[in-house]
């Protein structure tokens, strides 16, 4: 049983839409709380919450990192998106939130502030302290390995914007506080989905990106922005890029959709286990929504059988009997000649052997060395049974096998075959006495 998880993002993808989406799929909430209380005394002035919202009349799932008044970030507000047809009316409420995570990590200068404390006021924070938070938040190793690799990957992604070495790019001080609590939150939801779910692969679609700028820290930037569009150049994301305005792929998402994606394509065919469905807090003309689901795949269950042929035209008849026993000895479920007509008019025999798969080798094996055969033809069949199995049971002529084929129920030859030579019975007599029997006929 196969089990995949899909991520929808055609509606791009964030860390809050992400966390909310596997939430929604039934995510470990307890485990998640517990983790994000237990970087509380290591990172400071945030808060999370988790509601239901609608978008475009849609139910959605929304995780919410709430920053303190004076960690407040306000360069994701709407009237900083630009392009030539951008709508003042679309500024949303959530926007002083953050949407997912901020892009000062995108175009801040690297600040070589070092300090123990992620929220203290005015500073910048690294790789290094994010990784030491991360080590000593309560965390399953699967999800700290995995907060770690989306981490990497971000922060990868920033050290090529900036030209500067990756111990080097620093997050402003509300960026690594959201992308902290985004990252670690995503991170501990996959890790609880994998082992609910026994999650084998997981599938993101394309990401649906905007067009237009964003107005960061340090000024204005095309999207995708630098960070974004090295981890879909690095990781080799596919995606489609919409008329619309705005961002809809944002760094951490790309991250995330980076670090998890382990397959290109969803099974040919599979069932919907479970779904989920996370909000995104801008409010654009295009819902900001991520579904996630959990498909099983569906595999055919094709009762498949070999048949192995042969046409042998120059071998004695002795030969024959020889090898047909020494192929049901070998497994053969049945062994059969046909009498054919060759090349030049000669008379030959199709020597016909139906077999399982895992026994095709030894059977052509004795073919060979028992005939005088070149060549062995080999065809897949499918076939359809009725159930049978095989049991004892008491009759007139004593306790014999018997074989239950649906409503029918046979003597087995050889039982059967005995106990008339034991006997002295004919028999076409003992078989139609018994089965009248079996059958209550």
């Amino acid at each position: 049983m196969k089990r995949t998880l899909y991520l929808e993002c055609y509606s791009g993808i964030s860390g809050d839409m992400t966390v909310g989406a596997l939430l929604d799929l039934g995510a470990d909430r307890k485990a998640l709380d517990e983790a994000v209380s237990s970087i509380r005394p290591l990172v400071s002035g945030f808060n999370v919450a988790v509601s239901r919202v609608q978008k475009a009349g849609i139910d959605a799932c929304d995780f919410n990192v709430i920053l303190d008044k004076e960690h407040e970030n306000h360069d994701h507000d709407m009237e900083y998106l630009h392009g030539p047809h951008h709508e003042e009316g679309h500024s949303d409420s959530h926007a002083t939130h953050h949407h997912e995570e901020t892009h000062q990590e995108n175009c801040h200068h690297a600040v070589q502030h070092s300090h123990d404390h992620v929220g203290h006021h005015h500073h910048h924070t690294g790789i290094k302290e994010i990784t030491d938070v991360l080590n000593r938040a309560e965390l399953t190793d699967g999800a700290r390995t995995l907060a770690l690799k989306i981490f990497g990957i971000l922060a990868g992604a920033e050290s090529k914007a900036h030209n500067k070495p990756v111990d080097e790019v620093h997050f402003h001080e509300v960026g690594a506080v959201d992308s902290i609590v985004d990252i670690m939150s995503a991170a501990v939801c996959f890790d609880s989905l994998k082992e609910k779910y026994n999650i084998t692969d997981v599938v993101v679609s394309e990401l649906y990106e905007g067009h237009g700028s964003v107005r960061c820290q340090h000024g204005i930037l095309p999207v995708p922005v630098p960070a974004t569009a090295n981890i879909i150049e690095a990781y080799g994301l596919p995606v489609h890029f919409m008329e619309m305005q705005g961002e809809f792929v944002t760094p951490t998402g790309a991250a995330i959709a980076a670090a998890v994606r382990t397959a290109d394509r969803l099974p040919g065919r599979f069932k919907v286990v479970a779904s989920g469905i996370g909000a995104g807090k801008r409010n654009y003309e295009k819902a900001s929504l991520l579904r996630a689901m959990i498909v099983e795949e569906l595999t055919e269950q094709r009762d498949v059988i070999y048949k192995l042929e042969s046409n042998i035209d120059d071998c004695p008849g002795e030969a024959f009997g020889y090898v047909m026993d020494r192929l049901f000895e070998a497994g053969a479920r049945d062994v059969y000649y046909t009498p054919i007509y060759m090349k030049k008019n000669r008379p030959a025999y199709q020597l016909n052997v139906i077999c399982r798969a895992e026994d095709i080798a030894r059977l052509e094996q004795i073919i060979f060395r028992e005939t005088t055969t070149i060549g062995i033809r080999r065809v897949v069949m499918e076939r359809t049974v009725s159930g049978r199995e095989k049991r004892m049971n008491n009759t007139s002529l004593g306790t014999l096998e018997v074989k239950v084929c649906g409503d029918r129920i046979y003597p087995e030859y050889e039982a059967l075959a005995a106990v008339c030579q034991e006997r002295g019975i004919p028999y076409l007599e003992a078989y139609n006495r018994v089965f009248a029997e079996l059958n209550k006929m």
